[in-house]
């Protein structure tokens, strides 16, 4: 590596970190650490980082030795509180450091910006510092769904506060209504045809609330997504979308489906990585659900013979056949046809 590239690399990769130190803190996160090791740690003499040492302090506090745990309660009474905020913001922290946190933080609102701030922080801690968050971060906590389907207690703080948006009140009532069992029944029907999957899967779905449903769609397989996409509340649609398991090929089968929601296609539009796939977009622009706004946005990607093409389809808006001609047209002219 080039002297200047390995300048740049260090800017970027900030301090490294002491190896040490690192062996400190994977023995007592997982169990391994030697009572000796604890106690170092405790009485300040392991050189650890101020934010690593009060992570672990945290951990030992609720060790199973009692004079670890005893000592290690009365070390971070002694810790600096911007220690704490500090190992609230790694992206590892352990929940333990969070919950202690959202429960000691003697600036309350500081504290619910910073947990807010990282997606990984647990929804029960958050749900402790609910009423001392911002409107911008109860807006971040309700985009990610992961974190806010983890704690039902948050969801239920977050319902009492009376500042909320419009939006954000109609997304928290999407999460606390009952959907009803017939509409269940409609979707399953429609991807299922299998009568006796399609009974086992009604059984399932119709036995689970709205979050459960929100979890499956997170965490389940192509299946249930499937039929998750379809649910009538839009929460659930949400997360089927933010799936870490959902595949492109996916995506491109909900652009193309007529029964879903135009708040699925929009959504769908709106995602800079699904949008990258062109058949997503030509799908997206053919889709007679598609909202209007949407499909004139997209119809500048289009190539020529599916533009061409859709001059003709007589399921999407006039507007967009419209366009879509005036721009053949133009590309005629110029000699810009592909």
């Amino acid at each position: 590596m080039s002297p200047c590239l390995e300048k740049i690399w260090f800017r970027l990769a900030g301090p490294q970190e002491n190896p040490i130190s690192a062996e400190i803190r994977e023995e007592i996160r997982g169990g391994r650490a030697t009572r000796e090791r604890k106690l170092a740690v405790v009485a300040g003499s392991a050189g650890l980082e101020p934010w690593m040492r009060a992570e672990l302090l945290v951990l030992l506090s609720r060790d199973s030795d009692a004079a670890v745990s005893g000592r290690a309660r009365e070390a971070l009474l002694t810790v600096a509180p911007g220690a704490l905020i500090e190992a609230t913001k790694q992206p590892d922290a352990p929940a333990p450091v969070f919950d202690y946190v959202a429960e000691s933080a003697s600036d309350r609102a500081a504290a619910a910006a910073i947990l807010a701030a990282n997606p990984h922080c647990p929804g029960s801690a958050l749900a402790r510092l609910a009423e001392h968050l911002t409107r911008d971060s109860v807006g971040t906590i309700l985009n990610n769904l992961e974190q806010l389907a983890s704690s039902q207690e948050l969801i239920a703080a977050l319902a009492t506060r009376k500042d909320l948006t419009l939006e954000q009140q109609r997304m928290l009532e999407e999460l606390t209504t009952e959907t009803d069992k017939k509409a269940l029944e409609e979707v399953v029907a429609d991807v299922e045809p299998d009568p006796e999957k399609r009974q086992t899967l009604l059984q399932r779905l119709s036995a689970m609330n709205v979050v459960e449903r929100l979890t499956l769609a997170l965490k389940g397989g192509r299946g249930e997504r499937m039929a998750l996409i379809r649910d009538p509340n839009k929460m659930v649609q949400r997360a089927v979308l933010q799936s870490p398991r959902l595949t492109e090929q996916e995506v491109e089968n909900f652009s193309a489906m007529a029964n879903v929601t135009d708040e699925v296609l929009r959504a769908i539009s709106l995602n800079r990585n699904f949008v990258k796939c062109y058949s997503i977009v030509r799908n997206l622009i053919n889709n007679p659900k598609t909202p209007i706004d949407v499909s004139l946005h997209l119809l500048p990607r289009m190539l020529g013979p599916d533009l061409k093409k859709l001059t003709m389809n007589k399921n999407v808006p006039e507007t967009v056949r419209q366009l879509a001609t005036k721009m053949v047209r133009q590309k005629a002219v110029t000699g810009g046809g592909d």
